[in-house]
């Protein structure tokens, strides 16, 4: 791998300085990694469960760091496409994990996939299919 968890964690503190708070990562191997969404109030929409667009976020960062701790720091790889199913509301104001997979890394595109819950519950909340453009040389 081309990145450690400390190397992630300092790379998205410098490059996303606005969101690098928000994101845990808690596992990592060569093709799967666990990154937690520390759910704040910003996250929440009324009624008190995490919001659809924060869930996309955790999806996208998720796989987005994991190509990254392959290929290396790669700021300019870019989501080309999403795809998320919203399958059950998110337990009130907990944090969420997502598991990611990475299922191709090619020269120009990557793919994986992201399977999202609340903390202490094993039924999935949503689960996302990403695939990321990765810049030339990079």
């Amino acid at each position: 791998m081309s990145m450690t968890i400390s190397d992630l964690h300092a790379f998205l503190k410098d490059a996303f300085p606005q969101v690098a708070d928000d994101f845990a990562i808690e596992d990592m191997t060569q093709d799967t990694m666990r990154v937690r969404l520390r759910v704040t109030d910003k996250h929440l929409r009324p009624g008190g469960t995490v919001s659809g667009p924060s869930i996309f976020a955790l999806a996208d960062v998720g796989l987005y760091l994991m190509i990254l701790s392959r290929l290396g720091p790669v700021a300019l790889a870019v989501t080309t496409n999403c795809s998320v199913d919203f399958m059950r509301k998110p337990k009130a104001a907990t944090d969420l994990i997502a598991d990611t997979r990475l299922l191709k890394l090619g020269r120009v595109l990557a793919v994986g996939d992201v399977l999202i819950r609340s903390e202490g519950d094993e039924k999935p909340v949503a689960r996302a299919s990403l695939t990321y453009s990765i810049p030339p040389n990079g």
